[in-house]
């Protein structure tokens, strides 16, 4: 194929400044969007349909769920509202930028909602995006000359609610190497052309994109080289020609082989698989451009945008609907096992709980104290966001020794496959061994310890405590996102002038106020006395 076919199939398929629709897709229509020819590779082989696909299929139908969500009476009206485009239409709260502490909070709770549809176990639904898609209009002027992009953006994206992810880790490779001598492994620059830039390199871990209709390309942290051709940030459709994903090894596909839904009921149905994001000579076309040549701002994406603070009150709220999950689960698993009025058992529970009240605490001080953003709008408080962000990363790993410690053998005292129950011979023995405690059956007890294993235990589960304690990036640097908070809103300054007032009360001579009473003769120093 030469340049020219290249660049007249690129060409997005809906334009986005004519938008030909004014509502949110349907779950139908969300999974007719992915069978678009995009290039995903899996075990060696190319994938043809990944709506079909036993890697994926079932994971594109939950996220199905979510866009049909938006059309149905029983869960609309906690999600949607009026849009600010113009168009009359309504949207996902959260891709609408709020402008006071009601819009503030309807986001936060329409994410909410849709994290409850999914139990809490998507992080990269589609509104995860919508923290950066929601900024585009009040922000514009950030991405000049480029502005008028990031203003269609944020239209098409309030009025069709396109699934978008993104991919903005560099390679991992070759670190004890100079960056010049591995650039082009990063994304970059190839070639300047009427129609756009042709991009090449790749990005990690491009969590949930074969299911996506566009991936956003960015940076987190600097980028490589202070170079234009490296400072870019831009929108690309999944289906864009020379971009491929290689996928890690998909749960939904081997819980299908191996297992079945009672036996791996997370695994089999909310598997957002990692990929290797590849651009092998992309065009981009100009309107999908956000930052291009500009090193400042391709450095600053991510303080500088008002995404930060609304990914982390995304991310809290789909945690805290997590726990709210996992905390059932492991109160129902004492139950069942008969442990639940041991005051080691309480205790341990009270303690998950606690862990649960705490992220929708901070997740509720998020929205209700929002902070002045750019003209009327306002954004997430950081300051419980930063907090978040640290605890979130050793709450899980907390969490998880916790259910492992106080359900104990019971997770692993579990036949192995749901027709073990169908089969005669064995059935009676597992009514009699395998039953729990409080009238829980052996069926019932094993299908509740089974979903609970894979909450913790299964390689699912070990995947999502890897993506909890690494969720906002390096764990050394949201702790100094914390700090860096601090000293920019003025805490800081409060917290060293609380100290200095306690510091100015005394001195080498004693007490500097009135009210209190020198040692004088009852000090050792002065009286000599052992």
């Amino acid at each position: 194929m030469d340049r020219t076919d290249k660049i007249a199939f690129a060409k997005l398929p809906e334009t986005i400044g004519d938008v030909p629709h004014s509502q949110p897709m349907t779950g139908d229509e969300y999974l007719e969007s992915l069978r678009d020819g995009r290039e995903v590779f899996i075990y060696g082989e190319k994938v043809e349909d990944v709506t079909t696909h036993p890697a994926f299929r079932n994971t594109a139908r939950m996220t199905a769920r979510l866009y049909d969500a938006m059309h149905d009476p029983k869960h609309k009206d906690k999600i949607l509202t009026p849009t600010d485009t113009g168009n009359g239409g309504m949207t996902h709260a959260f891709f609408k930028a709020p402008k006071n502490v009601e819009e503030s909070i309807a986001g936060r709770d329409a994410i909410a909602e849709w994290a409850r549809l999914t139990y809490g176990w998507m992080g990269r639904s589609p509104d995860y995006k919508a923290a950066f898609l929601g900024t585009l209009g009040a922000n514009s002027e950030f991405y000049a000359p480029y502005e008028e992009n990031a203003k269609r953006w944020y239209k098409y994206s309030q009025e069709r609610v396109p699934f978008i992810n993104h991919a903005i880790i560099h390679p991992p490779v070759d670190r004890d190497r100079p960056p010049n001598e591995v650039a082009d492994v990063c994304a970059h620059v190839e070639e300047e052309t009427p129609e756009g830039l042709i991009v090449s390199g790749a990005k990690v871990v491009a969590t949930g994109s074969v299911l996506t209709n566009y991936t956003f390309v960015a940076h987190h942290g600097l980028i490589p080289l202070e170079d234009k051709n490296f400072a870019t940030v831009f929108m690309i459709p999944t289906n864009a020609p020379g971009v491929k994903f290689i996928c890690r090894t998909s749960y939904e596909m081997t819980s299908t082989v191996m297992g079945s839904p009672y036996d791996y009921p997370l695994s089999s149905r909310l598997d957002e698989n990692d990929a290797i994001f590849i651009m092998d000579k992309v065009l981009v076309p100009w309107e999908n451009v956000f930052v291009y040549g500009d090193v400042e701002k391709a450095n600053n994406f991510f303080p500088q945008t008002g995404f930060l603070p609304r990914f982390v009150v995304h991310g809290c709220t789909r945690l805290a609907v997590k726990l709210d999950f996992i905390s059932g689960l492991l109160l129902k698993a004492v139950e069942a096992g008969g442990t639940k009025d041991f005051r080691g058992v309480q205790a341990n529970v009270g303690e998950v709980i606690a862990w649960r009240n705490m992220f929708w605490g901070l997740s509720d001080s998020m929205v209700r104290d929002p902070k002045p953003w750019i003209g009327d709008h306002v954004l997430p408080n950081m300051d419980p966001g930063n907090a978040y962000q640290i605890l979130a990363s050793m709450a899980y790993t907390k969490i998880k020794y916790i259910i492992e410690q106080t359900v104990a053998s019971g997770l692993i005292y579990l036949n192995s496959h749901a027709n073990d129950f169908k089969n005669p011979e064995i059935r009676p023995y597992l009514d009699q061994y395998v039953r729990g405690s409080n009238g829980y059956d052996a069926e019932e007890r094993v299908k509740l310890l089974k979903l609970l294993w894979d909450c913790i235990g299964s390689e699912f589960g070990g995947r999502h405590e890897l993506y909890e304690i690494n969720y906002g990036g390096s764990t050394e640097e949201i702790r100094r996102y914390c700090l860096f908070g601090a000293e920019a809103s003025g805490n800081a300054d409060k917290f060293r002038g609380f100290a200095e007032d306690c510091l100015a009360e005394y001195d080498l001579d004693g007490w500097t106020v009135p009210d209190l009473t020198d040692p004088g003769e009852l000090s050792f120093h002065v009286t000599g006395k052992r």
